[in-house]
């Protein structure tokens, strides 16, 4: 007993002694070293010139961590050196000595990295604290490490996103997909078609009279500005030609019709001017987003092209480009979209569906996300497609992520997405046609869609902690992978959060960390 309280009351006694093996992602190279940094009240931070532009926000981000930080001439605490041999743009070297932090990158994206691996060393130690001594050498496993974010079911609005933005940034994740339209809301101004938002706008899944919602596009700039300056890509999606609900309400003579269950699901393939619709759109949309993506959705067009059958413009569509079957119309779709965008100098995004749409291989990019259909991955790697992973399991964080949850979905094998299934995707091999390591994989994607989730804080329960799971499997190859040593990381980061406000499932004490609400339905969501 005496010896316990000799031991607590040292560690009172004593600044936190943190490691650099507490950031997240875990590095790929990591060398302890003898000695410690002790960190003094402010922090100063120095650049030959090469990354002076980096620094303002950093400041700026240091204050939000209760860190006081300034810039400094030369000789700072943190000093930034531009290091042409470290050729790939995202990779650092951190060095920890006794008196210094040293950063070295050959690009700015790599320096910025360097920077949320000390700020999380300097946040963990606190003021007052010493940091273990140590060198990192470190680059991304995966170029792609991404999260969508689907704002048409339930609108999120911009406060929420941009925090999103600061927790990926600090994570090293460097994708933000964005889900603006779908049959439940169009949530993206366009000039050129006003009622898109004043009508498509409105509603959301669980309440359709809802007043219009939507971003303008001094606030979609805003994001994307915000995003960049965090070094994080922002690939919106146009959701085509099915999902198409709120566009068509608001402008239905481009309508193709739907099912019972769905009507007005679909656009109209057989009328030139959808295309020219359409286009005018994808043009205002590539002035907003600098991205080279543009994401085109593709998917679940059958759940409403019923009346495809019927109208005669799709009807003479068929017999004049001799398409045998409602699937070749909507390939025919596909393909002139796409070459709509190629010729706005942008490659396309799509869902799985596409691959048998035979778009260009070089202006098309798949993103897996059928985990029951491993045969697509592999028809999309064997034709050559570039492939982004997004499995619905374990990557679809609007699936619960532990048994006793209630307001989610769940596979009808009765499979979800807790934190582990994240963390150890995707390994060395998926399917037993697929190698992983085939350069064709661009990297990995959560998917957060919002039909159980409806407030800020219901977000969040969903996404943390396993944003920080989905980081580590982006980044840190599997010889440096271990869910244990995870797992030990996970309090410093959840403390992390706990001080920004963030609402989060503890997943080591679930009868702790009850479930937030989801927005009707009382039981779970079983789907196949």
């Amino acid at each position: 007993m005496q010896t316990r309280i000799f031991l607590l009351l040292f560690l009172m006694c004593f600044p936190y002694l943190c490691s650099a093996q507490e950031i997240i992602p875990f590095p790929n190279h990591y060398e302890q070293k003898e000695g410690t940094l002790n960190v003094p009240k402010v922090v100063t931070i120095s650049t030959n010139g090469e990354f002076s532009s980096l620094i303002p926000e950093f400041v700026k981000t240091a204050k939000r961590f209760s860190i006081q930080a300034k810039e400094k001439g030369e000789n700072g605490f943190i000093q930034l050196i531009w290091n042409a041999a470290l050729y790939n743009p995202e990779e650092y070297r951190l060095n920890i000595s006794s008196n210094v932090i040293t950063i070295e990158a050959g690009c700015a994206n790599g320096c910025f990295y360097g920077l949320q691996s000390a700020l999380q060393l300097i946040s963990n130690a606190g003021v007052g604290g010493s940091i273990s001594c140590a060198f990192i050498q470190d680059k991304p496993r995966y170029g792609w490490r991404g999260l969508m974010l689907d704002e048409s079911r339930h609108f999120i609005g911009m406060k929420e996103v941009k925090s999103l933005l600061d927790m990926m940034a600090l994570q090293k994740l460097n994708r933000f997909h964005w889900h603006l339209t779908d049959s439940q809301g169009w949530r993206i101004e366009i000039k050129q078609y006003p009622l898109l938002t004043t009508i498509g706008g409105i509603g959301n899944l669980t309440d359709p009279n809802a007043p219009a919602k939507y971003y303008t596009q001094a606030e979609i700039a805003e994001i994307v500005e915000y995003a960049k300056q965090r070094f994080i890509e922002v690939i919106p999606e146009i959701d085509m030609p099915g999902h198409a609900t709120s566009a068509t309400k608001s402008y239905p003579e481009f309508s193709g019709g739907g099912s019972e269950r769905l009507p007005d699901f679909t656009f109209n393939p057989g009328k030139d001017v959808t295309y020219t619709f359409l286009t005018n759109i994808l043009k205002e949309v590539t002035t907003l987003f600098p991205s080279q993506y543009i994401h085109i959705g593709g998917d679940e067009v059958h759940f409403g092209n019923q009346q495809w059958n019927i109208l005669p413009d799709i009807q003479q569509l068929m017999k004049t480009h001799e398409l045998k079957n409602l699937v070749e119309v909507e390939h025919y779709f596909l393909n002139r979209m796409s070459d709509s965008i190629k010729n706005l100098n942008k490659t396309v995004i799509g869902w799985d569906e596409v691959v048998n749409a035979d778009l260009p291989i070089s202006n098309t990019i798949v993103m897996w996300w059928r985990h029951e259909k491993p045969n697509q991955l592999e028809k999309a790697i064997n034709k050559g497609y570039q492939v982004i992973l997004c499995p619905r399991i374990p990557l679809y964080f609007d699936f619960i992520q532990h048994a006793s949850h209630k307001y989610g979905r769940k596979w009808s094998s009765g499979a979800y997405a807790p934190i582990e299934s994240v963390y150890e995707f995707p390994g060395t091999e998926f399917t037993s046609g697929v190698s992983i390591s085939t350069p064709l994989v661009m990297g990995i994607q959560a998917d957060l869609w919002t039909e159980v989730i409806h407030t800020p804080e219901r977000l969040q329960f969903m996404i943390y902690p396993r944003l920080s799971a989905l980081s580590e499997a982006a980044w840190t190859d599997d010889r440096v992978k271990k869910f244990e040593n995870f797992n030990s990381r996970m309090d410093r980061m959840m403390t992390i959060y706990k001080n920004f406000g963030i609402t989060f499932f503890d997943y080591r004490n679930p009868d702790s960390s009850p479930e937030i609400d989801g927005p009707s339905k009382k039981t779970q969501k079983t789907v196949e």
